[in-house]
């Protein structure tokens, strides 16, 4: 091959990419709005607020399965009661199956809710719970710091990082 053939051919190569890239360019703009992704719109601080009471509501029935489905499958739990870290469905579970057994009922106290996104929230505060000891009947109240995380997932709300503190203070 010679050396003006070469020249030839690296500039066909070229002049066929460009008109490829062109091509695709002007697919792309011309695609037009709505190929577009559309951005989510944000939730309420109140919606995301509000998703406690359900939380609440899944401790009233005494159920863990119940309670544990309000997690995402890969969530982390850093429960009030207990020091292990809760990775999975299956530790959100027990955990849970041990917390029902003193018929908690919670209350917030404080909440500050930060929506992040239109699929992503955060609501942290202070909540009490008022906790039953099954063998004597006695209640007692333990107020927490907490954060749950949520994001939406398959249009549903869902907790991916919930961590809960006894007040150092009593």
């Amino acid at each position: 091959m010679t050396r003006r053939s070469i020249t030839k051919r690296a500039a066909v190569v070229t002049a066929t990419a460009l008109v490829a890239v062109g091509s695709l360019a002007v697919g792309v703009s011309s695609a037009g709005p709505e190929s577009a992704p559309r951005p989510v719109p944000k939730t309420s601080k109140a919606r995301i607020a509000g998703l406690f009471d359900g939380w609440n509501a899944a401790l009233r029935t005494g159920d863990a399965e119940t309670v544990a489905d309000r997690y995402a499958d890969d969530a982390v739990l850093l429960p009030t009661v207990s020091n292990k870290v809760r990775t999975d469905h299956a530790g959100i579970v027990d955990y849970f199956e041990h917390f029902l057994v003193n018929k908690p009922t919670g209350r917030k106290i404080q909440t500050i809710v930060n929506v992040l996104d239109g699929n992503s929230a955060i609501d942290t505060g202070v909540y009490e719970f008022t906790l039953t000891d099954p063998d004597t009947g006695a209640k007692r109240l333990v107020k927490a710091r907490y954060t749950y995380e949520y994001e939406k997932r398959g249009g549903e709300w869902l907790i991916v990082n919930h961590h809960s503190s006894a007040m150092p203070e009593g």
